[in-house]
């Protein structure tokens, strides 16, 4: 009995911690150097990795939560005055699972990944002992 108490405790606790959605996040990074944190993000928003150009000259990243609304669009800033003239274009693409805003290439766990992977544990472990 305790050790089904104690599987039913890991898998809750795996639910809990991991409600909300995490991302990486970078304020202002140049080139390909990015300092990032973690942030949970609010409910009506993705994670969301930003490509832009700097008066057609510094190119620039930012990361982190953005709203649904505002994803997967480029916004530009023109100069004031001139509506001709670009200052800053940023691309905001947007994907929906932990930590998905990471440099490419790199491989993330989602919070249904890990909960399936405690739930096969628990029954393995179960089978096992």
């Amino acid at each position: 009995m305790n050790k089904i108490t104690f599987g039913f405790f890991a898998v809750c606790l795996y639910f809990t911690v991991g409600q909300a959605l995490q991302c990486y996040n970078c304020d202002l990074g140049l080139w390909n150097l990015c300092y990032t944190t973690k942030k949970p993000c609010a409910e009506n928003q993705q994670c969301f990795n930003g490509l832009g150009e700097a008066a057609n000259l510094l190119k620039y990243q930012t990361k982190g939560c953005l709203d649904l609304a505002k994803c997967n669009k480029t916004e530009t800033t023109n100069l004031p005055g001139s509506s001709e003239t670009t200052v800053l274009e940023v691309t905001k693409t947007c994907c929906s699972t932990d930590l998905c805003n990471s440099a490419l290439g790199q491989f993330h766990f989602s919070v249904v990944s890990m909960a399936f992977t405690t739930i096969s544990s628990v029954f393995m472990v179960k089978i096992l002992i």
